[in-house]
């Protein structure tokens, strides 16, 4: 930029390019590296273009493939191959706990009792920062849950760790065994305990800070499904209840917890003549405590489908399953227009998750580099 232009403009215009250019800038002068690498603008930084992730098994190399596709008007044809870190082939963090403020956290698929490993990595700035996560629990009594975010106030990237009851048969009574949450803060490096207990009893994790979970009544018997929320920035859980039909489900039906611009939604499915029906619930704004039914929607198949991700424009992502085999088409909730995407791999290898470009990690002194 011409010298003419006050550094301060200068810092204000560079705030709006992608990640891309401000990398590229780092090399240009000292000013320009030690302005785009200060923690205040890693923290003000923030771009309006929106991306989706994709990772999938390929069928015709039988490859792991990451992509990044623009979220824009051309979608799906401006992507972009990502080279994962090194880490996570190596050592097989297959599993991703989720991604938020930019940011992906992989976690192994298979973790071992005693110690495991989170990897947290920035496909935007190509660094990655591993994290040991201590006492792992996986027995038939006690298992470790394991959650990710970044707080919106200090856009520090948390780590929470969970561990619960899984079988109460051989305890005499659940009254006197504690949860333990633990949670990981990377500006400290340092995991440290909260005090109290989870709110129920916490079943399975699904995603950033939204669990489903199970309330169980131990003396009837019964059980009663619910949401679980922890708040990354407060560090406190919450419950959001359900509607009935989602609370009280017969065993065939399944939900996927997703995200809709800044809204949780829950898509739950069941069979209405000859066909699956699913149902898409939102909470609002992500404030309330209950969810509302947003939509409906069919893709007029026998074959399986999975829901996987929501656009911007609202616009459904589905995974449609044929045999072994799986493709993922566009779904239009008005026209109710289905388009194929032409993007096919194996069934069960599809992650896909909205996010958008940050600088989150560009200053982290420890953070392995695949520049």
């Amino acid at each position: 930029m011409s010298d003419n232009i006050p550094f301060e403009l200068q810092v204000e215009i560079m705030k709006r390019l992608p990640v891309k250019s401000l990398i590229q800038f780092r090399t240009v002068s000292k000013a320009w590296k030690s302005m785009i690498d200060s923690s205040v603008f890693v923290a003000d930084y923030r771009t309006q273009a929106k991306h989706v992730f994709l990772r999938y098994d390929d069928i015709t190399d039988l490859s792991l493939r990451y992509v990044s596709v623009v979220d824009d008007d051309t979608f799906p044809r401006n992507r972009v191959f990502l080279t994962p870190p090194r880490l996570v082939t190596e050592r097989e963090y297959f599993r991703i706990l989720g991604c938020s403020h930019g940011l992906f956290c992989f976690y192994p698929g298979s973790p071992v009792t005693g110690r495991g490993k989170a990897l947290i990595w920035n496909p935007s700035v190509r660094k990655s920062v591993e994290v040991v996560v201590p006492n792992v629990a996986v027995g038939e009594t006690y298992e470790t849950v394991v959650g990710f975010g970044v707080c919106r106030v200090t856009n520090d990237p948390k780590i929470v760790k969970i561990t619960h009851v899984v079988s109460w048969e051989d305890i005499e009574s659940a009254r006197c065994i504690p949860w333990e949450v633990e949670v990981f803060t990377l500006s400290t490096g340092a995991w440290r305990r909260l005090g109290g207990n989870l709110p129920r009893n916490l079943v399975v994790v699904d995603g950033v800070i939204y669990w489903f979970a199970t309330d169980r009544d131990t003396m009837n018997g019964g059980s009663c499904h619910l949401i679980i929320s922890f708040d990354i920035t407060s560090e406190q859980f919450g419950e959001v209840n359900l509607p009935n039909r989602l609370a009280h489900p017969p065993p065939e039906r399944w939900f996927i917890l997703l995200k809709l611009r800044e809204s949780l939604v829950v898509v739950d499915n069941e069979w209405e003549d000859d066909r699956r029906v699913y149902d898409v619930w939102m909470m609002e704004g992500g404030v309330s405590k209950s969810l509302t039914k947003l939509s409906t929607f069919s893709c007029q198949t026998d074959d399986y489908v999975t829901a996987m991700v929501f656009r911007k424009s609202g616009e459904h992502i589905i995974e449609i399953v044929d045999d072994q085999y799986a493709h993922l088409v566009a779904y239009q909730p008005h026209s109710k227009q289905i388009d194929n995407l032409g993007i096919e791999g194996w069934f069960g290898t599809f992650f896909m998750h909205p996010y958008i470009e940050t600088l989150s990690l560009l200053d982290q002194p420890t953070a392995h580099s695949e520049l």
